[in-house]
C-alpha cells in the first residue's frame, strides 16, 4: 500500500499492457518506460508514426486473474519476472501477508478475483479515452488428474461460479460507463493449452481426446441460459440485440 508500491503497479502496467497501447493511441511509449529506459527505447520513424495515427478499432482484453505488485526500484527484491531494469523494477505475488488475493485453484497462477475484471476495464476506460473494448478471453481451468472422471469434468460448478462472478464484475464496469462491446468465454472446447498441453481444460464442452466426442458441460448450458435470459434477438437485418432484463452485456 506504500506510494512506492503504487508507482510500481503503474510501472507493471506500463511495461506490459501500455507498452503496445500507448504507441498506437498516443504515438509514444509510456512515460514510465521513458523515465527508466531513456535512449534505449527505439524512436519511431516517420512512416511508423503515420501508421500509428490510424489508431485502433478496439482494445482486446484477456483477463483471468490479478496479483499484487511490489516495488523493486527502491526496495530489495529477489530476482524474478519484472524485477530487472528492462522490465520496470517490480515483482508480483498472488499473496499479501500470507493471504491469497482470491480463492486459489489447481492452476498455480489462477486465483479467483472477479473484482479484477472491473478494475482492469475501468483502468483502460480512464487511461485510453474509453476506446471500445472486447473481453477476448476469460475462463476457468480444470487440471486433469489420473483419477479424474468424465462426470466430474462435466459437472463444472466452479467454472459456472467463476463466469457468473466475472460477468457481474464486468456489468459493474459497464454500468459505470465502460465501453465494452463484447465478451468471449475461454473456451468453447477443451483444447491444447500451450505448455500445459491437454492436462488443463478450459472448455465449456468436454472433448474426448481419443474419440473426439464433444459433450456440453454444465457451464455450456448455464451460459446458454444466461444469454437467453439477458438478451433477445431483434432480427437478422437489424444487427442488434434488445434488452430482456435491462442487461448491459453484448454477445
Amino acid at each position: 500500500n506504500s506510494v512506492a508500491d503504487k508507482l510500481a503497479a503503474e510501472r507493471a502496467q506500463s511495461f506490459s499492457i501500455n507498452w503496445f497501447l500507448e504507441p498506437i493511441i498516443y504515438g509514444r511509449y509510456p512515460r514510465e518506460m521513458q523515465n527508466i529506459l531513456g535512449s534505449i527505447l527505439p524512436e519511431f520513424t516517420t512512416t511508423e508514426k503515420q501508421k500509428l495515427n490510424q489508431g485502433l478499432d478496439f482494445i482486446g482484453v484477456n483477463h483471468y486473474t490479478s496479483f499484487y505488485v511490489k516495488d523493486c526500484m527502491f526496495s530489495a527484491c529477489e530476482p524474478g519476472p519484472g524485477t530487472s531494469k528492462t522490465e520496470g523494477f517490480w515483482a508480483q505475488s498472488s499473496q499479501k501477508n500470507g493471504i491469497p488475493i482470491g480463492e486459489p485453484t489447481e492452476i498455480s497462477w489462477l486465483n479467483v478475483y472477479p473484482q479484477g475484471m472491473d478494475k482492469i476495464v475501468t483502468y483502460l476506460k480512464h487511461k485510453y479515452h474509453n476506446i471500445p473494448m472486447i473481453i477476448t478471453e476469460n475462463g476457468y481451468g480444470d487440471v486433469i488428474k489420473a483419477d479424474s472422471t468424465i462426470d466430474e469434468l462435466l459437472h463444472d460448478e466452479k467454472r459456472i461460479d467463476f463466469m457468473d462472478r466475472h460477468l457481474d464484475a464486468l456489468s459493474t464496469a459497464i454500468k459505470k460507463g465502460a465501453n465494452v462491446k463484447g465478451y468471449f468465454a475461454w473456451s468453447l472446447l477443451d483444447n491444447f493449452e500451450w505448455n500445459s498441453g491437454y492436462t488443463v481444460r478450459f472448455g465449456l464442452h468436454h472433448v474426448d481426446n481419443k474419440t473426439l466426442m464433444r459433450r456440453p458441460k454444465m457451464s455450456a448450458t448455464w451460459y446458454k441460459n444466461f444469454i437467453a435470459e439477458h438478451r433477445k434477438w431483434k432480427g437478422p437485418d437489424q444487427h442488434q440485440l434488445e434488452d430482456a432484463n435491462d442487461s448491459p452485456f453484448y454477445y
